[in-house]
């Protein structure tokens, strides 16, 4: 999807930009990059409804402040000059658009011969509380990690006196290489899908050596010499996990043998109750893999495999080849940075949700609910086992989970149109547009936001444009009730049809049947097997679902 984007600055930053513009059209990007009309001025760029800004009208605005400048060189604790500055700006966002703003780095010549060791801190920390306080009221914006950039470089290779004197010119070529990176990475992110699980093989992979053969050779794993280089790369796995990663164990190992290890050992970071899923077995491991797709309803493109073992890559690469398999480093002190690059390139997102972070507990929970169907007598005592609730959640609250569901939903999407947080907004704003979001529980656990319809009410009538549920909610009947809400919804105004449309894609067939099943009428058939549906509101069919509405 085309964006448009457009970095302000209160310092000369127009290299960066043609930097940016360059790296993009190299790219094949369709993002369209704003030229500013000189820099110093952003809030009044931002402000002004006549400027070439608000008539280019960026859905993406990058904000890069030096806090010198905020402060005017005024190093006076508690500066009344950063207040102003956000309030300033938080009257001139617009609510259709994102904007990323620079997190705080003070540099300048004073500080060199300043005798307060706390100023700079203390002021840095008055900027990011109140960048913190904006983040949390405003869901349309979010940090911009500049300060990481610069303490990787060091402030010395970071700022230049010269280009500054010369041109107002803060950062030297390098530094502004690495920000333009950072606002590339940003931008792709926005449409990408990540991947939604990491399995990992144990021997000489998440610890050094074998299970089981601690007579011999205990494991490496330790805090100190090559075991830290393993406990590290755990705690780089567990931090992954802690913002939405599901992990996973396929390795060949005796099942105690490894266990053991990981329930007790001392230096153990990711213990058994990290993981969604784990096969330590003697079977091959393209048919694990298989195995736990099918148990966590995922398809086979939502997983990455890592194993140190080339045969084990390549059996994986040719069995199955959906699933991507990384190469693996040849030294141990390579772990760390090959699963940050793991991290970067397959997993990070734009945004981390409250979902996100509760993912392992939600697919543990759903492993119980497994485990309930295969004792229950029947689907229906299943259903009423389960208790399960429905509430409708409003949705300008949960914007960017929201977002979230549309991007990344594939099996369980009739029509698969991707929208970013700025179409979202503009259809909250819009009376011939109705969002309906829906959050699950039932005894085992929440759920969370699993469901997301947008309804068009333009045309000659109501038309269900979006329909997308997570799968990790699919085969409950839950999409049952949740027609049924809408339909009720729309008679309840007036309305007395409702239509919908199948769009086939390559990984949406599970609903390929979904409004017939429904009861919905065929209006026309494509080509392509898309199909649109109507359905009379006044003779709707009843359906089957046990669900409590809230």
């Amino acid at each position: 999807m085309s964006h448009k984007v457009a970095v302000l600055s209160n310092v000369n930053m127009n290299f960066a930009v043609r930097m940016l513009k360059k790296a993009l059209s190299e790219a094949e990007s369709q993002v369209l990059v704003y030229e500013p009309e000189g820099y110093g001025n952003e809030l009044g760029t931002l402000l002004d409804p006549a400027s070439s800004y608000e008539s280019f009208a960026p859905d993406i605005t990058f904000l890069l402040l030096d806090l010198m400048e905020i402060l005017e060189h005024d190093l006076t604790e508690n500066s009344a000059s950063i207040e102003r500055w956000f309030a300033t700006l938080k009257g001139a966002l617009h609510r259709e658009r994102l904007y990323y703003i620079s997190d705080a780095f003070l540099w300048g010549p004073e500080l060199k011969v300043i005798q307060d060791s706390n100023c700079a801190r203390q002021l840095e920390q008055q900027w990011q509380n109140c960048l913190q306080a904006l983040v949390q009221e405003c869901s349309n914006v979010r940090v911009l990690p500049y300060r990481h950039v610069i303490e990787e470089m060091g402030a010395e290779n970071a700022f230049s006196f010269k280009m500054w004197y010369m041109g107002r010119i803060l950062h030297t070529n390098e530094a502004q290489k690495r920000i333009v990176d950072l606002l590339f990475h940003i931008i792709s992110l926005q449409d990408r899908i990540p991947k939604k699980v990491l399995l990992l093989d144990l021997d000489n992979t998440l610890w050094g050596g074998l299970a089981g053969e601690a007579d011999h050779t205990p494991v490496v794993l330790s805090a100190e010499h090559t075991g830290l280089m393993y406990r590290n790369l755990q705690q780089v796995i567990s931090q992954m996990q802690r913002q939405g990663v599901l992990l996973g164990i396929v390795s060949k190992n005796n099942e105690k043998d490894a266990m053991d290890i990981i329930a007790c050992h001392p230096h153990m970071v990711l213990r058994p109750e990290d993981f969604v899923a784990m096969r330590i077995n003697w079977q091959p491991k393209p048919e694990n893999i298989a195995e736990i797709a099918e148990g966590l309803n995922l398809g086979l493109d939502s997983f990455v495999f890592w194993d140190d073992s080339p045969a084990e890559r390549e059996l994986v690469k040719a069995m199955l080849p959906q699933v991507t398999v990384p190469d693996f480093p040849d030294r141990p002190e390579e772990l760390v940075p090959a699963m940050i690059q793991i991290y970067r390139q397959y997993f990070e997102q734009a945004a981390i949700t409250r979902e996100d972070r509760s993912k392992t507990k939600q697919y543990a929970e759903n492993a119980k609910r497994n485990a309930l169907k295969t004792q229950a007598v029947d689907f229906a005592s299943y259903l009423r086992q389960l208790a399960i609730e429905i509430t409708r959640e409003a949705p300008a609250a949960n914007l960017e989970r929201l977002t979230q569901l549309i991007h990344k939903t594939n099996q369980f999407n009739l029509t698969t149109k991707r929208y970013e947080q700025s179409d979202i907004q503009k259809f909250l704003q819009d009376t011939q547009t109705h969002i309906f979001l829906y959050r699950v529980k039932d005894c085992f656990g929440d759920n969370g936001i699993v469901a997301v319809v947008i309804v068009n009410l333009t045309g000659t009538a109501p038309s269900i444009d979006t329909f997308v549920m997570s799968c990790r909610v699919m085969g409950r009947n839950i999409e049952n009730a949740i027609i049924d809400d809408i339909e009720s919804t729309l008679y309840a105004h007036g309305y007395t049809v409702l239509q919908a449309q199948y769009i086939p894609t390559a990984k949406n067939k599970p609903v390929e049947n979904l409004f017939d099943k429904l009861g919905y009428e065929i209006l026309q058939t494509s080509a392509d097997g898309g199909k649109l549906y109507e359905m009379d509101l006044s003779h709707r069919p009843k359906r089957d679902y046990c669900v409590k509405w809230h």
